[in-house]
């Protein structure tokens, strides 16, 4: 993620215990509006399936994780376009396996599996203005990481400044589970690829350059891409 991009992931809890959470902490889209499986479970692309078992092996792939730290919720998966679903899709690339390739015209992250296909991740992008392209590679990895908002940030949005010293992690921290930190010619690029816990925002541009994954997804991702994995950003 960039400067003002970090989200958090959320935990089991009902409608109400949501919304308390929501107003206790500074909200998630605001971070992210002011910051500068093996294989797929559906199959690949062109594969037919009813839109009932669809929906059902969503649920299984998007279901909660309760044996996180921070205990995970299951994905309201009527918020996201079934396009956007995790699955598995016929993909040619010269790119080597294990190498993440972003499109975010039309959102969506793909890791080459070296077969002639990938799997292919529905994500959220940068908004107009914060698009970017290029080679970059993972640098580091988080999870659960403790947030501190850039002084960028807090000019922009002062009420962050509460956080100016770290927010731990946890269900409302915007780092989100997991975030794969971007790297360029051995420096931080400030860009990310981080847990969403808003399955409205996949499919959107809402970010200052970030990329963000459903946290079931990039939990999937994280546990395999190993530092210093290749990460290419298409032109939009």
């Amino acid at each position: 993620m960039n400067r003002d991009d970090e989200r958090a992931a959320g935990g089991a809890m009902d409608g109400t215990a949501a919304f308390r959470r929501r107003a206790a902490f500074l909200n998630r889209r605001s971070f992210l509006a002011g910051s500068a499986a093996g294989v797929g479970v559906l199959g690949l692309a062109g594969c037919g399936t009813s839109d009932s078992l669809l929906l059902a092996e969503a649920s299984k792939t998007y279901g909660p994780m309760p044996n996180e730290k921070f205990p995970i919720p299951a994905v309201d998966i009527s918020k996201v376009d079934p396009k956007y679903y995790r699955r598995t899709v016929s993909y040619e690339t010269k790119e080597a396996p294990g190498t993440i390739i972003v499109d975010p015209g039309k959102f969506y992250v793909y890791r080459v599996e070296g077969d002639g296909t990938a799997t292919r991740y529905g994500a959220n992008v940068g908004r107009d203005g914060f698009l970017w392209s290029g080679d970059a590679y993972v640098g580091r990895k988080s999870e659960w990481a403790t947030w501190t908002p850039p002084k960028e940030m807090i000019r922009r949005q002062p009420e962050a400044a509460k956080y100016a010293r770290g927010m731990p992690g946890g269900l409302d921290n915007p780092l989100g589970a997991r975030t794969l930190h971007l790297y360029k010619n051995g420096a931080y690029t400030l860009y990310t690829i981080y847990a969403s816990s808003e399955p409205d925002t996949i499919g959107s541009g809402i970010t200052s350059g970030c990329v963000g994954l459903l946290t079931q997804d990039m939990i999937h991702l994280y546990a395999r891409t190993p530092v210093k994995t290749k990460v290419v950003v298409l032109p939009a």
